[in-house]
């Protein structure tokens, strides 16, 4: 185990946060037990915390600052130290991301991760057989917390109906996660349309993107490949991006249609049945 002693506060955001726990912690007289007592998780994950061996979450988070008296000081750095667990190609994005007006996505194969339940992510994000899932896993959740926002950014997602269909993570997991898609029905933020299988062909059989807009600063369409992710602010990329989400929006089932077919794909494929529970692949 690493020597708390050495921690170099400004080699990460996770190792400032965790000198700055050990450093509050030391200064209100406390072992790591007692505050582990405190805010009911033991003294050992207060230890892997103030090593970097733990990824903390908000609620943690939460729980130091009331603990400590802090005046939200570690409610604010967790923020910090989950965005830096995202892999590096994507920080740029979901920096992007948070500072949107307006997000329009189209997703072919998965739900967008800004409405993943975390089972469903969890389910997504092992395929990747990653060495931080437990990190990779809380700052998919944190990135989730701009919909919570007073004036959460104007969004619109368009999934494939083979987003429904494909199982991941087994029944129920696909059941609770097209569950918190309906929530979203008659969302004043939020919009959600399925495009059909019947739709056939369409114009954007390529693959997934999203298209960014914001107050002052152009407009930006961001892809995946196999190992990374793009961003452009072509104005010519733009104009396709857009020519194309809108055959998309025009081909795909309204938002009261498209809540139907959800609900009837999670009675029929994910209700209760007696049989072994299938499981599926991403």
């Amino acid at each position: 185990m690493a020597n708390v002693r050495t921690l170099d506060p400004n080699a990460s955001p996770l190792h400032f946060y965790g000198w700055e726990l050990r450093r509050r912690r030391e200064a209100a007289g406390l072992r790591q037990g007692q505050l582990g007592e405190i805010i009911f998780c033991t003294g050992s994950l207060i230890g892997q915390i103030e090593t970097s061996k733990k990824v903390p979450t908000r609620d943690f988070s939460e729980r130091l600052d009331a603990a400590l008296g802090t005046d939200g000081v570690f409610s604010r750095l967790v923020g910090l130290v989950l965005r830096s667990q995202l892999p590096t190609w994507f920080q740029a994005y979901a920096d992007m991301e948070a500072k949107a007006t307006y997000i329009s996505t189209y997703q072919a194969q998965l739900v967008y991760g800004l409405l993943q339940t975390e089972e469903y992510a969890r389910a997504v994000l092992v395929t990747g057989m990653p060495d931080g899932l437990e990190g990779l896993l809380a700052a998919r959740m944190e990135r989730q917390r701009i919909l919570e926002r007073a004036q959460p950014p104007l969004a619109w997602a368009i999934l494939d109906e083979a987003v429904l269909h494909r199982p991941i993570g087994g029944r129920e997991v696909m059941r609770k996660q097209l569950a918190r898609l309906l929530e979203y029905t008659g969302h004043r933020w939020m919009r959600i349309q399925v495009l059909p299988f019947s739709a056939g062909e369409h114009t954007s059989l390529d693959g997934t993107f999203n298209l960014l807009r914001f107050e002052s600063d152009p407009d930006l369409i961001y892809t995946e490949d196999l190992i990374s992710g793009h961003m452009t602010a072509s104005p010519e990329t733009i104009r396709e991006a857009a020519r194309r989400y809108a055959h998309l929006q025009a081909a795909a089932l309204s938002v009261e249609d498209s809540a139907a077919l959800i609900t009837r794909v999670m009675e029929e494929r994910y209700g209760d049945r007696s049989e072994p529970e299938e499981r599926g692949v991403a």
